[in-house]
């Protein structure tokens, strides 16, 4: 199979087309070719959509990968786990039997909510959404029905109808987790991430609640909020790749450090893209590491390099997203290591490994250990800020070992 991607951009008010990117799927191999539009390399505003890897230039990139050979600033967009599983599901559902590329699965999920700024059509297609009908994103008083079909889909019963809740009208975002994105009472994109059946503890209780000490420990990370659905807690996550009706374009670490899913990365790593492509490296160096910090004294341990992100800025430069999908893990179900080494020492998530790395992150001695300090004491009151947040003494001791086995 070959196809011929149109890739566009929302970007200051104006849809753009980027370029194209041609793709081709075998059965044990993909491989793509990316060109630049000359529309958008004589825009005056024209940025590279990946720096390292698809730097603006006349030139094609070529890409190969047994498993996707998506650029990783368009592959970004696409479903992870969670959305996959809908998806073929949904085929299932229709009858139809074939082999789904990842060009399908890019294309399978909602424009309107795809993440970042990018959006794509199929050469010659006239909608970004792709045949598939009006999508509509679904509000706040749809949670219950979501709630109850992402249950569904965990049972394997789910119905035609709740799948295209949850695939249409929710759009299958990133994560292996169940989750929607819904519409805000304000009319903003938030994503709704629900329990599943079988959680032995809230987990929507614990990102709230890394979400709500993160900022208390004076690190960017996107917004959370907790609203109570069928007697269960849903975590409400703020969108930060969309300002009002814009879009702001995203890059994940992963794809900026020109790596796949089964690639291995460092804190260090993602440091030296910083230097390179950061709007404000000083900053984005301290800020990092206070991140790093904060995994640690949480057990944050799910920190893979889909989990951090880069926004678009100015003059081709980029900075670090709000922190996101910040997860505590009790010591009784993970390791304490972490999935991001802080350096090539080793992955344990340790004080004593992120004090030899600060160096690496422009910080001095006494820098390194204010900040270990600032946000030690900020975790040190997790019990009270979870009590605020609503969890209940159960799974405050279920998570107990995540903050005080440190």
């Amino acid at each position: 199979m070959t196809d011929t991607l149109e890739v566009y951009i929302d970007y200051v008010g104006k849809t753009r087309l980027v370029g194209r990117c041609r793709f081709a799927a075998k059965a044990h191999q993909q491989s793509s070719v990316f060109e630049y539009a000359e529309e958008w390399l004589s825009f005056g505003d024209a940025f590279a959509l990946d720096p390292a890897n698809l730097p603006l230039s006349e030139n094609p990139t070529y890409l190969r990968f047994h498993k996707s050979a998506l650029p990783g600033a368009i592959r970004d967009t696409a479903p992870d786990r969670w959305g996959r599983q809908l998806i073929r599901r949904a085929l299932r559902k229709s009858g139809e039997r074939r082999f789904l590329s990842e060009l399908d699965f890019l294309l399978a999920i909602d424009d309107h909510s795809r993440i970042g700024a990018l959006r794509f059509k199929r050469e010659g297609e006239l909608s970004f959404d792709h045949d598939t009908g009006r999508y509509r994103i679904p509000p706040l008083i749809q949670l219950p029905a979501l709630l109850s079909a992402a249950d569904a889909v965990q049972s394997n019963t789910e119905t035609a109808e709740q799948l295209k809740l949850l695939l249409h009208e929710g759009s299958p975002l990133g994560g292996a987790r169940p989750k929607s994105a819904v519409v805000d009472r304000d009319g903003q994109l938030i994503i709704a991430k629900f329990p599943k059946p079988d959680d032995d503890r809230s987990i929507p209780h614990g990102e709230v609640l890394a979400l709500t000490l993160a900022n208390k420990a004076g690190i960017n990370a996107a917004r959370g909020r907790l609203q109570t659905v069928a007697g269960r807690p849903v975590a409400l996550i703020r969108r930060f790749d969309r300002v009002g009706d814009y879009r702001v374009p995203y890059l994940s670490a992963m794809s900026l450090l020109g790596l796949n899913d089964s690639e291995f990365g460092t804190y260090t790593d993602i440091a030296e893209c910083i230097r390179m492509y950061s709007f404000s490296p000083l900053e984005d160096l301290h800020e990092l590491w206070r991140r790093m910090v904060f995994s640690v004294l949480i057990s944050n341990l799910d920190d893979h390099l889909r989990n951090h992100g880069f926004i678009y800025v100015d003059d081709g430069k980029w900075r670090l997203s709000p922190a996101f999908d910040l997860n505590p893990v009790p010591i009784e179900e993970k390791v304490r290591e972490l999935t991001t080494w802080i350096s090539e020492e080793g992955p344990d998530a340790s004080v004593d490994l992120l004090r030899s790395a600060a160096p690496f992150f422009a910080l001095k001695d006494n820098q390194a250990q204010q900040i270990i300090a600032d946000v030690l004491q900020v975790v040190s009151l997790w019990r009270s800020t979870a009590q605020e947040l609503g969890m209940s003494k159960a799974d405050i001791a279920a998570y107990a070992s995540a903050f005080e086995d440190v």
